[in-house]
Parts: structure tokens; sequence; C-alpha cells
């Protein structure tokens, strides 16, 4: 079980990059869920004094990595050289094997990105057995996944520091 503790808002890597682009896709399936994990990465980005970011919106997990990859690879077309990107989603178990084939493939996808962009990719994708957790993950017992993935893209752009 992940706790929420006061050390997790603490940036203590290298120097933070306050005009660093960051990208964030998000996926459509599930809005009302990763629409507040959208929110809570947006305060903490602000709360660093972090401004410039871009949202692309996905219509599901599964075209997250696409996205990610195609905006690396075309940054040059009406984005500046993103710092990282954070994939935030939610994927809820139904009653088939998609929420298992789903769930394997944005992972392993952002895992790929992470090996073969020379920036990271942070994993912000709920994958959920029901509404219960997702809601005690976008504001509930276990915080806002979606402020934890702000965090972490913070921390991995000044660990890449001067990338």
């Amino acid at each position: 079980m992940a706790i929420v503790n006061e050390n997790l808002y603490k940036i203590d890597t290298g120097i933070l990059q306050k005009d660093a682009c960051i990208v964030i896709v998000q996926t459509e399936w599930n809005q009302l869920v990763v629409d507040k994990l959208l929110e809570g990465c947006i305060k903490i980005l602000k709360q660093y004094g972090m401004t410039n970011y871009k949202v692309i919106n996905v219509p599901g997990a599964f075209e997250i990595p696409f996205a990610i990859k195609n905006c690396w690879e075309n940054y040059h077309h009406g984005f500046e050289k993103p710092k990282v990107f954070i994939a935030l989603g939610c994927v809820l178990r139904g009653g088939t094997p998609h929420f298992d084939y789903v769930c394997k493939a944005i992972t392993e996808g952002v895992l790929q990105l992470n090996l073969l962009l020379p920036v990271p990719t942070i994993f912000g994708v709920l994958t959920l057995d029901n509404q219960q957790q997702a809601d005690e993950r976008t504001g509930g017992a276990h915080g806002n996944k979606g402020e934890e993935a702000a965090l972490s893209a913070l921390k991995m752009i000044t660990l890449n520091y001067p990338a």
C-alpha cells in the first residue's frame, strides 16, 4: 500500500528547470478519474513554478505510447523539445481479459519509451479493480497519483539535467 508523506513534496535533486517543456498525455477513457489526476498534476507543476506544459488527449491508455513517441519525433512541429512526458490514464477491471491486455501494453509501452527516448516518461496510469480504488487514488486515502506523477517528473528532469 502506498503511503502519502511530507517527504514526497521535497524536490532535492539537481537544479529545477523552470522553463522545461512538460508534455502530459492523458486518456479520454474514464475521463472523470483522469480529470482528477490532471488537476493534481497541474497543481504540483504550478506549485513549483512550472508553466511550460502542454496536454495531449488520446482515446485510451493503449494509445499513450504512440502519442508520446510521435510528439518526441515531431516536437519541431508546434512543440518545443520536451524534457519529460507524463502519461495519465485509468484502466478499470471489467468482466473480460481486455483489462489485462491493456495494462500490459501500457506498462510495456512506457518502459520502452524510457529505454528509447533520451527523456523520461512518467507512469501515471491507474490500473484498478473498481471505482473505489480510483477515488482513493485521486484525492482520497492514497492521495492524488497525478500529484505524485508531477513530482516524479520534476525529479527526473533535474536528474537528467542538462539534457
